[in-house]
């Protein structure tokens, strides 16, 4: 069964991806998770300057997957050069940087910086984070924005760059053929969805900044038809999540349109269910009918059974 599959140029063992955020820089997660065995490992999002974030509460757990409001915390762009990246030499793991800001030229510096650094295979472009006062969705929310981020990102840097859309869009297909024009070399889908919960006895927001980020199984219908669309309207390499804990899950991303998929919420209950996943992966492939993670990719018929 072969397993291997290959996303923009970057060479992955197996489709299987540590999503941006769910396993902080790595490092957090190597004394639970044989980082070596999983495709790749996306970075948490780093930003020109550290940042503290969202107050406490910064997560809610629902009922099909979880809010969080992180508000991007991060180290900021020299730590992860100076620290982070070299302590992930050695990994054998191809590694994605997450970048996100709050103007053009922040995207355009991010880039530039990682690029010359060195240790880093692809970037994944964060434009759609709804936890962030400035930036973030209003980005990913408008083309003509997103398509700006893109060209100058691609001015910048060598490296692939995957473009991460939300589906709180009218139309995302949309806006993933302006990433494309602008030059993406594939797409990440789907973000967190904004989301609210309450506490009525108290009549106060769960979270610390009110509005969090939905996740987990219950977005993964979203999370399907949005890469299903953004691939019938761009054929781009898709990296696919929101909701994925097991095999099937895989599978119909696969089918959906998705190259590869990352693996997000479901490691917040058992870190260890990513490398279940890639073991189980070859008999389910199999049971599919398939010889290939590729072989799946971007099959789905349009006549209801």
């Amino acid at each position: 069964m072969e397993l291997a599959v290959e996303v923009a140029g970057v060479k992955l063992a197996n489709p299987v991806i540590l999503a941006s955020g769910t396993a902080g820089y790595g490092i957090e997660l190597s004394s639970l998770v044989d980082l070596s065995r999983v495709g790749a490992l996306v970075l948490k999002s780093v930003t020109l300057e550290p940042r503290k974030g969202n107050p406490e509460p910064r997560v809610w757990e629902t009922a099909a997957g979880m809010l969080n409001s992180i508000g991007l915390e991060n180290v900021g762009v020299q730590a992860l050069i100076a620290d982070i990246i070299p302590a992930l030499e050695g990994l054998g793991t191809p590694v994605f940087a997450s970048i996100a800001g709050d103007t053009v030229r922040s995207y355009a510096r991010l880039a530039a910086r990682i690029q010359g650094a060195g240790g880093v295979d692809a970037l994944e472009v964060n434009v759609s984070c709804p936890n962030v006062e400035k930036g973030g969705i209003q980005f990913g929310v408008d083309p003509g924005a997103t398509s700006a981020i893109v060209m100058s990102v691609k001015e910048n840097c060598d490296l692939p760059v995957f473009v991460k859309l939300t589906a709180a869009v009218a139309d995302i297909s949309r806006i993933a053929v302006a990433a494309q024009k602008a030059g993406a070399d594939g797409l990440t889908l789907i973000n967190t969805i904004p989301g609210l919960a309450i506490d009525p006895a108290t009549r106060t927001p769960r979270l610390g900044g009110v509005i969090g980020g939905l996740s987990g199984p219950a977005i993964k219908p979203v999370a399907l038809k949005a890469i299903w669309e953004c691939y019938e309207a761009t054929g781009l390499p898709i990296i696919g999540g929101g909701g994925i804990c097991d095999t099937g899950d895989v599978l119909e991303f696969l089918i959906a349109g998705a190259s590869a998929v990352s693996v997000g919420t479901a490691l917040f209950r058992d870190p260890g269910r990513v490398l279940d996943i890639i073991d189980e992966l070859p008999g389910a492939i199999e049971r599919a009918g398939a010889r290939s993670a590729g072989e799946l990719t971007g099959t789905l018929t349009e006549t209801s059974r």
